[in-house]
């Protein structure tokens, strides 16, 4: 934004044509505006592979498939917020998932 050194009003550049909205005064030279904006470079943030690499908890929990006796879990609201979460599992030796209504 650039102002009027006369009397400090705001300049408005218009087809080729500036002027001051408060003295009215006409410049000649029209202000060159240029901005700038600084960037910082954000950490990158690691995605993880499906298959590759797990991060939910281990518990103890029989696996309906294979009797396995480890797997993953998971909780995930999925109905109305006043019910209970739906909590998943899924087995660490054959991958099959289930899950459990509370």
């Amino acid at each position: 934004m650039e102002f009027c050194e006369k009397c400090g009003g705001i300049i408005i550049v218009q087809e080729k044509k500036a002027a001051c909205t408060k003295c009215k005064a006409k410049l000649k030279k029209i202000p060159k505006i240029e901005l700038s904006e600084k960037v910082e470079k954000k950490e990158s943030i690691p995605v993880i592979k499906e298959g590759s690499e797990t991060i939910e908890p281990i518990i103890t929990m029989d696996c309906p498939k294979c009797e396995n006796k480890k797997a993953y879990f998971w909780t995930l609201q999925t109905r109305a917020t006043d019910e209970a979460e739906t909590k998943f599992y899924k087995c660490t030796k054959c991958g099959y998932t289930w899950r459990k209504y509370r």
